[in-house]
């Protein structure tokens, strides 16, 4: 790299041939050490010690020096250290600014949604789409679990969040990211805490149940559950809304599967009796087809999912 493409003026006849020479150089004046410049720049000293090297010989001038408490800049080397910091402030702006033109999106990407807002954090996805691709409109359209990967597969939805790890369904093959762990737990009425405690999953199975439809994950999980020790609980409901079914809870109706902050909040506020004894750990998952991971702005959803997430 020339200096003079950077800084016109007087042409120089000193070419310095590598960028990463200027970086180890700053880095090394900054942290007084070759060890810690390495560990900052992922090399090995040996690596970042030939860089200083190099660069001193182009310039054929002497840069650092050896003190009693590391590497300390020459006067040379203090001269240099400015106009070095702002070759690296000038590229990192470069790479900022060819960043954002690559990175301009636009169109409407559809997002299924499931339980609420707060759990899947859809607020700091959406805000991170608005700032970073103004462009780009989001819809939602919110429904169980179990309908996302058909809406998928049908192209209604491109992106969705789903509860578990989806296995590929009818030729449908997923791409999926687990964003949390989500426990689930059994949730009884108010005084069935005597009733529940110390039964597992047969005998629950014999206590009244409020069901959910096929489609729901609620319905999935404890189907498994009761199929794992050959058990067949006594439906007395059926509903398609969460919040129905913690209203049918409330009313001393039967059982059913929260998740656990539902659940702790139930018990706080009404006096729900919870069951530790079958906790349920699923992870949230962020998915698309797989034959469309890579369209930019799946990629731009499945990104902005992972960081609300960090």
């Amino acid at each position: 790299m020339n200096l003079s493409k950077l800084f016109p003026g007087k042409p120089s006849s000193r070419s310095i041939n590598d960028l990463q020479h200027i970086r180890a150089f700053v880095t090394v004046a900054h942290e007084g050490s070759l060890t810690k410049a390495a560990k900052l720049l992922n090399l090995t000293q040996p690596a970042v010690s030939l860089q200083l090297k190099s660069l001193q010989d182009q310039l054929k001038l002497r840069l650092l020096v050896r003190s009693p408490r590391g590497l300390a800049l020459t006067p040379d080397g203090l001269k240099l250290l400015p106009y070095a910091e702002q070759i690296l402030e000038s590229i990192g702006s470069f790479e900022v600014a060819a960043d954002n033109l690559v990175s301009i999106l636009s169109g409407t990407v559809s997002i299924g949604t499931i339980l609420n807002p707060q759990t899947i954090r859809l607020g700091a996805i959406l805000q991170y789409m608005a700032n970073r691709y103004p462009e780009v409109r989001t819809r939602l359209r919110h429904s169980m679990t179990g309908h996302v990967i058909e809406r998928l597969a049908n192209g209604a939805l491109d992106v969705g969040f789903y509860l578990g790890t989806p296995a590929e369904s009818d030729g449908v093959e997923l791409h999926a990211v687990a964003l949390m762990p989500i426990t689930y737990c059994v949730i009884a009425p108010k005084g069935w805490q005597e009733r529940i405690n110390g039964l597992g999953w047969a005998g629950l199975a014999e206590l009244p149940w409020i069901w959910t439809p096929s489609s729901s994950m609620h319905n999935r999980l404890l189907t498994s559950a009761f199929d794992s020790v050959g058990a067949k609980p006594q439906v007395v409901a059926e509903v398609d809304l969460e919040a129905s079914m913690i209203e049918l809870v409330r009313a001393g109706v039967g059982l059913s599967l929260a998740r656990e902050s539902v659940a702790i909040d139930e018990a706080q506020k009404y006096g729900a009796a919870i069951s530790r004894e079958v906790p349920i750990e699923i992870p949230l998952s962020f998915i698309s087809l797989a034959r469309r991971r890579e369209e930019p702005l799946i990629e731009a959803m499945f990104y902005a999912a992972q960081m609300a997430f960090a």
